[in-house]
């Protein structure tokens, strides 16, 4: 049985209060009512008994009681022995006749034993309270944590569905636990004064001590049920939540993939021409700056969350790779302060955002574009001048679509899109490591 000890501590912290509970009421009756349990019942003299008479004892143990008319009464051995009878004792008593025809009656209660009142109690040797009250506390606290402990079985607790076999297996463990409890229940002698083993006595059945048993055993039932109900909901729960991130992440990986190629495409058309115009050294500084990207969109592109300092290095240099495409008519200006850098964004969150911006607008030396990412109260804002061209370029909306998709996803808020016709700015709550 596997039990963590969080498991383990909820469980006796539990016990411990239904053995309290069950034994309240016995508490009750130590300083209520004389205790009686499994005493035996000791006539009241309301039967005339015939005198006195000498007690004859015989080799085997068991006693006659003879009296002046020669009738004799049978004294079981087990009287004599409790109550330390010795052979010639001069006893008046009365008697139980005998239910059949010829029985021979015997011995019921003694009143007078040698010419003095026969005083019973000095004859039952009864525990202490203190004894009792612990041992029966432990027994009932072993007998729900094993209860509950069966019931909030880890197999259990991780399985959505019983099956037809494990509720019989665990109904069938119960039966056994509680069964096999009940027999070796504590229970006083009143003659010997220990405290046996329910099955050792003559008379197992008690009604009490079935009536703290089933008490006990009810409620252990119950709560173990309740905890397992309440410990599959929440293993469910889990699982739910670990299905969840695995699919925010597929799905995540897939937007990422769709930056990827769209960017890449763009990048070999820009150094295909440095290549053409043979600009060695600017093709170099381009292969490094590209080389730089693609390094951090595979670093990053499994990272939901990267600081804005970085993300700014990226911009940079794939900033400069618009520039030598655009050159002297394409122009970024960054204004961050030092204290927000360390805060973060998911990423590859600039890139797409130029990308529209070079895309969608007028780029040429009378109308040079001017993209402007800063950061105000928190949030980053990237924005251009809106300068249609003549002949729009086909668009999908996938990098804009793609972009509120990774932040729905990554970081739960919605960014926030402004056209004012003049101006196109893009908002983004940055989050504090």
């Amino acid at each position: 049985m596997k039990l963590r000890r969080t498991d383990i501590l909820a469980n006796l912290l539990m016990a411990t209060a239904i053995a309290l509970i069950v034994n309240f009421s016995y508490l009750l009756l130590l300083f209520g009512t004389p205790r009686n349990d499994r005493r035996p019942n000791i006539p009241q003299p309301n039967i005339e008994f015939p005198g006195e008479g000498v007690l004859s004892v015989s080799p085997d143990g068991h006693g006659y009681l003879i009296f002046n008319d020669c009738d004799s009464v049978y004294v079981p051995q087990q009287r004599v022995r409790w109550f330390k009878l010795h052979d010639g004792d001069v006893m008046e008593v009365d008697v139980n006749q005998g239910r059949h025809e010829g029985a021979k009656p015997s011995l019921n209660r003694i009143y007078k034993l040698n010419g003095e009142d026969f005083d019973y109690n000095q004859f039952f040797n009864y525990p202490s309270e203190l004894t009792e009250m612990s041992v029966q506390l432990l027994f009932y606290l072993l007998l729900s944590f094993l209860l509950i402990s069966f019931m909030t079985h880890s197999s259990l607790r991780q399985n959505r569905h019983y099956s037809t076999r494990a509720v019989v297996r665990l109904v069938l463990l119960s039966g056994v636990v509680i069964v096999a409890m009940y027999l070796l229940a504590p229970v006083p002698d009143w003659y010997s004064g220990n405290i046996r083993p329910n099955f050792t006595h003559q008379r197992w059945f008690d009604s009490m001590l079935v009536l703290k048993f089933t008490f006990a055993a009810t409620i252990s039932i119950f709560y173990g049920w309740l905890r397992l109900l309440v410990a599959r909901q929440q293993f469910a729960e889990m699982e739910i939540e670990h299905l969840k991130n695995e699919s925010l992440t597929t799905r995540y990986n897939m937007l990422v993939g769709q930056i990827s190629p769209h960017f890449f495409f763009n990048s070999l058309n820009s150094l295909s021409m440095l290549v053409r115009e043979q600009q060695r050294d600017q093709a170099l500084n381009y292969i490094d700056c590209l080389s730089y990207s693609f390094r951090y969109i595979i670093q990053n592109g499994q990272n939901m969350l990267v600081p804005l300092d970085e993300e700014l290095k990226f911009a940079e240099a794939f900033s400069y790779q618009y520039g030598i495409r655009y050159a002297d008519k394409l122009f970024f200006e960054f204004e961050i302060d030092d204290h927000y850098r360390s805060w973060q964004l998911p990423a590859l969150t600039l890139q797409p955002l130029i990308g529209n911006a070079v895309k969608h607008n007028t780029i040429t030396k009378h109308k040079p574009l001017h993209v402007t990412i800063r950061v105000a109260d928190g949030w980053l804002e990237v924005s251009n001048p809106i300068a249609p061209k003549l002949e729009p370029e086909p668009s999908t909306g996938i990098g804009l679509q793609n972009l509120q998709n990774r932040w729905r996803l990554i970081v739960g808020v919605e960014i926030e899109i402004i056209n004012d016709g003049k101006t196109f700015t893009v908002r983004m709550p940055l989050q504090k490591k």
